[in-house]
């Protein structure tokens, strides 16, 4: 079992930042052994792919609403994946979810990931 905590949600303005940072809690297999998704929901509306990650590191995977704006990485020596969020806008608000599994290809299908956390908030106020 491998339990993912989220952090570094909050409010913004639009064309603001924030970083989403990963990392998993208490025992079980670390971080580095997966691959890291990072999706997005809105109230009412099914979740979102946002981002992924090779568990290397070296293969990432973007939906094409927030190419260049968001850039996911991942620290394999701190077992931390990261999600940068630049120029936000109102239409990036949602709750985040981090997800880890064995994922080579599909990166986007929620299916491909065993483990979930509970997620954080991010607003963007216009």
């Amino acid at each position: 079992q491998v339990r993912l905590v989220e952090s570094g949600g909050g409010l913004v303005q639009t064309g603001g930042s924030l970083r989403l940072s990963c990392a998993t809690s208490g025992p079980g297999r670390a971080l580095k052994n997966y691959a890291v998704g990072w999706f997005r929901q809105v109230p009412g509306r099914e979740r979102k792919f946002v981002a992924g990650i090779h568990w290397s590191g070296e293969n990432k995977y973007y939906a094409d609403p927030i190419k260049g704006r968001f850039t996911i990485s991942r620290d394999n020596v701190k077992n931390v994946g990261y999600l940068q969020m630049t120029s936000l806008k109102p239409e990036d608000t949602g709750v985040y979810f981090c997800a880890a599994g064995e994922v080579y290809i599909d990166y986007h299908l929620q299916s491909q990931y065993n483990y979930w956390g509970q997620g954080t908030q991010v607003t963007v106020s216009s």
